[in-house]
């Protein structure tokens, strides 16, 4: 696709002015996850104003899918790119994010200044019960489509072991694309590498200080690191996330994190702006700004650079099976951190029943998310 890399003729203010209010609107409503946004960006650029084919749409939504970093926000880039060249790459995305940051930003802030109120801890005790059957969901929904094969059926629980033993997640996902990649050595490899992962993994958290002095480097580090390596789902930024700033650096306590992460469902636009919330708790502004620079950039830098790569990937048989492993490594460390959050979300009946009617809802009668979160936290509030 050179068209990704090239654009025909300049483009009008008019043009980039549509793109931005197209995408500034979807930052502001676009609740419910990748899924939704997808939906409602394909209603936007397709059937209302024909800015694309819904053939070429479906092309960069593949796309996004062969390369890491938040789907929909990739998606966005893709079409700003499609629509307006360079200058609509970087609106489209900007205009998609920075709405979403700043609610964000606004909920940290009040997080921050009253999160300690009664009315603040009801809210979120009903929330992350809620978010919780919203992951669930969203796994097995994914997992049903990334469990092709027996064999990787396999390599997602051996992964799964090497996670819950402390292996480091990176290492769980590069070692689930060689192990499928390399298929004619895969029983040896899978076994080999996840044993030696999960050794690894222990001395390695047994090395780990027990607190890792803070600035703002590290931190956009962390956050580059997490948008740059991260497949299959904004969910499996739970898993990152709580490896590094709960476990290894100690700046987060587990009750943070699940907090931040609830900020990101219930407010709209892409899961990512999670590390916006995270960000402020840290270190005010700045450090919002810092976190959420460090996990975007890599989503603009990727699909700048990925449009003549892509049909290579699709017709690569291995490049295709590493692919393949990957996702499913992302789905185990998914499924590892979803288990050690419920534990502490799920604390009493009322919780444990608002999550499995929750579930139940979006299962059987395909509820939207975001109508869910407001109605956990609405009752949260009323309980507490």
């Amino acid at each position: 696709m050179l068209s990704l890399l090239q654009t025909h003729r300049r483009p009008g203010r008019s043009e980039i002015s549509e793109l931005a209010l197209v995408f500034f609107k979807l930052g502001t409503t676009a609740f419910g996850g990748p899924a939704a946004h997808i939906a409602m960006m394909e209603d936007e650029v397709v059937r209302r104003r024909n800015w694309l084919t819904r053939e070429r749409f479906l092309d960069y939504v593949a796309a996004t899918n062969l390369i890491p970093g938040p789907n929909s926000t990739e998606l966005a880039i893709h079409v700003g790119h499609a629509r307006a060249g360079w200058p609509g790459l970087v609106v489209a995305g900007l205009a998609f994010i920075i709405p979403a940051t700043v609610i964000v930003g606004a909920a940290a802030w009040a997080y921050v200044r009253y999160g300690a109120l009664p009315e603040a801890a009801g809210l979120l005790y009903g929330i992350k019960p809620v978010m919780i059957a919203i992951v669930v969901q969203a796994l097995w929904s994914l997992g049903r489509a990334a469990i092709k094969t027996v064999a990787l059926a396999w390599l997602g629980l051996a992964a799964v072991a090497a996670s819950a033993a402390g292996a480091h997640e990176l290492a769980v996902l590069g070692v689930a694309g060689v192990t499928r990649a390399d298929a004619r050595g895969a029983r040896l490899s899978l076994l080999a590498g996840m044993a030696s992962l999960s050794s690894g993994g222990v001395a390695a958290m047994a090395l780990t200080p027990s607190v890792v002095p803070f600035g703002l480097f590290q931190l956009f580090a962390v956050f580059a690191k997490a948008g740059a390596v991260l497949f299959g789902s904004g969910y499996v930024l739970l898993a990152f996330l709580r490896a590094d700033l709960v476990e290894r650096l100690r700046w987060l306590t587990e009750a943070q994190l699940l907090d931040a992460i609830a900020i990101g469902q219930v407010t709209p636009g892409p899961v990512f702006t999670t590390a916006t919330f995270i960000g402020y708790i840290l270190a005010g502004t700045p450090g919002a700004i810092v976190a959420t620079v460090g996990i975007f950039l890599p989503a603009f830098i990727f699909v700048a650079v990925s449009g003549p790569v892509v049909p290579r990937l699709r017709q690569s048989r291995v490049a295709g099976a590493a692919l393949d492993g990957i996702i499913v490594a992302s789905l185990a460390l998914m499924m590892t951190v979803t288990w050690q959050l419920a534990r502490a979300a799920l604390v009493d009946a009322v919780t444990v029943a608002l999550a499995g009617v929750s579930l139940l809802a979006l299962v059987t009668f395909r509820v939207n998310s975001a109508w869910l979160i407001c109605a956990g936290g609405a009752l949260g509030w009323f309980i507490r």
